[in-house]
């Protein structure tokens, strides 16, 4: 099938990485440039890009050597990766069609092509919610929440739970799922305004601004007995002075680092200093990647979609609109200026 009249005329935009980011990312370190249209051979389909997925874990894999047995790092020159939901253009794939909508794992790009080793899946076709929710709170940040949230905290009634960068996209979702499921939950943000939007808007019991009140002295004052779940997607001291106030039993999901994403000193970063607590206490420390999980999306897009439909999750988006905004988009995100999911809208 070939590519239609648009596809052949509109200039395929990207903004690719053009230097290797040292400390905090900064909007020069990309670059906005024009490249040829994608050609496609058999396996392979051409696809438009509606909307990019800002997610920190990315910043690592800007990192020189930083690739690992799950990404490799990103290409100086290349176009920056990324999830991006969009439109199929044109396919030489058996499994996609011109017209399908698509999630996937591509890059910033108008126009890419994906083929079989590309990461991509294809979305309903009647779409019962905004599109932009499949890049948030139904796509993989939603996923990422979800799962572990089943999987990993495994909330029982009477729980206290604590989250970290609880305003972001992927915290804001697994408080809500922890409430929803009977557990006491305390979210840690910077700020005294996203703390008072997360106790009225999205249900957490209560908050912690951690720029106005040390972490230890609020962890002590909210869950003097301990916390049960610890959903951690900050790392480093966070993590560290988190892991002093679990109790028995308590189940830690290792969801992200963006503290430590942008560390460039080269200094050790600060890890746990009481494992062997972890050992006594018979504590789970687990990490997991929501791709892992394939089999079940329809599994997690049903619980994430009935709780949208009941109320018990709310979505919360920070969007930005056109492809030369992504670069200040993810630079926000990292600076904690969203809450919620950070989205460019093509």
């Amino acid at each position: 099938m070939s590519t239609n009249t648009a596809a052949n005329t509109a200039p395929n935009t990207a903004i690719v990485l053009a230097r290797r980011p040292t400390g905090q990312l900064r909007v020069d370190d990309f670059r906005k440039v024009d490249l040829p249209m994608p050609t496609i051979s058999d396996g392979e389909m051409l696809v438009e890009h509606r909307l990019f997925s800002m997610d920190a874990g990315f910043r690592n894999w800007m990192n020189e050597g930083s690739g690992d047995g799950y990404l490799a790092a990103m290409a100086l020159g290349e176009p920056v990766m990324s999830l991006t939901l969009g439109t199929v253009v044109a396919s030489k794939r058996p499994d996609f069609a011109a017209g399908d909508q698509f999630m996937g794992r591509l890059a910033w790009t108008r126009f890419s092509k994906a083929g079989p080793d590309d990461f991509v899946t294809r979305l309903p076709k009647d779409l019962r919610f905004p599109l932009s929710y499949y890049a948030g709170v139904l796509g993989g940040t939603g996923m990422t929440a979800y799962f572990g949230v089943e999987d990993i905290a495994r909330p029982r009634g009477g729980d206290v739970a604590v989250v970290s960068a609880a305003a972001g996209a992927v915290g804001n979702v697994a408080g809500q799922l922890l409430k929803a499921a009977g557990a006491y939950v305390i979210g840690i943000s910077g700020s005294a305004e996203k703390c008072a939007v997360l106790e009225k808007e999205f249900g957490f019991d209560a908050t912690i601004n951690y720029r106005q009140e040390d972490l230890n002295t609020g962890l002590k004052r909210l869950c003097p007995e301990g916390m049960d779940i610890f959903f951690d997607n900050v790392g480093g001291t966070t993590l560290n002075t988190a892991l002093h106030h679990v109790r028995e039993f308590a189940r830690v999901v290792l969801c992200g680092s963006v503290s430590t994403y942008e560390s460039a000193d080269g200094k050790p970063i600060p890890g746990p200093d009481n494992l062997f607590d972890m050992v006594t206490k018979r504590v789970l420390l687990k990490g997991f990647m929501y791709t892992d999980e394939a089999g079940r999306y329809p599994e997690a897009m049903a619980g994430l979609e009935g709780a949208l439909r009941s109320g018990a999750l709310r979505n919360a988006e920070y969007k930005l609109k056109g492809i030369e905004s992504a670069p200040q988009a993810f630079c926000d995100m990292l600076a904690g200026k969203n809450l919620g999911k950070t989205l460019v809208e093509l």
